[in-house]
C-alpha cells in the first residue's frame, strides 16, 4: 500500500472499508452524520497558541503574588513616609516639607495601582491632607518672610 499524501491512502484501503461495513461493524446512516462525526473529532484537538504577542502578554500580566508584593511595596513607601513626617514634627529644626511631598506623591503611585474604590478614596484623602499641610506651610513661611 502506497501513502500518497496526508489523509489518504491508495484504493486497497477504501475496498477494506466497504469489507468491514458489510460485515455487521458500524456505519453510519448518511453522510451528513460522517462529517458531524468528523467536525467533533477536529475540534477535540489542543489549540495552540497562534502568535509570540499573546505570550508575551500572558507573561508580562502579574500574578496574585506578584500584584502582593507591589501592593506591599507601596504600602512601605507610605509608612515610611508618614514616620518620615512624625520625626520631622517632633524635631523643632526639622522641615517637614520633604516628607510632606514624598507622601503625596507615594499616595499618587500607589493610587495608580489599585482596583479598589475604598482604597483610592483613602488614597485621595492622604494625598488632599498633604497638600493642604504644604499649602500652610508655604503660608506660615510668607507670613513670616512679610514680617521680617
Amino acid at each position: 500500500m502506497k501513502v500518497t499524501g496526508p489523509g489518504s491512502a491508495g484504493p486497497s484501503a477504501a475496498a477494506g472499508r466497504t469489507a468491514r461495513t458489510a460485515a455487521g461493524g458500524f456505519a453510519p446512516q448518511s453522510a451528513g452524520e460522517a462529517r458531524e462525526a468528523a467536525a467533533t473529532g477536529a475540534a477535540s484537538g489542543v489549540a495552540s497558541v497562534g502568535s509570540l504577542d499573546a505570550l508575551l502578554a500572558l507573561q508580562e500580566t502579574p500574578g496574585p503574588t506578584e500584584r502582593r508584593r507591589r501592593a506591599v511595596k507601596r504600602a512601605g513607601k507610605l509608612l515610611d513616609a508618614l514616620d518620615q513626617i512624625k520625626l520631622a514634627l517632633l524635631d523643632p529644626e526639622a522641615d517637614p516639607r520633604g516628607a510632606l511631598e514624598r507622601l503625596s506623591a507615594a499616595s499618587r503611585d500607589a493610587r495608580d495601582g489599585t482596583e479598589d474604590a475604598g482604597l483610592e478614596s483613602l488614597l485621595d484623602q492622604i494625598d488632599t491632607r498633604a497638600q493642604v499641610e504644604l499649602a500652610k506651610d508655604e503660608v506660615a513661611r510668607s507670613g513670616q518672610a512679610f514680617a521680617a
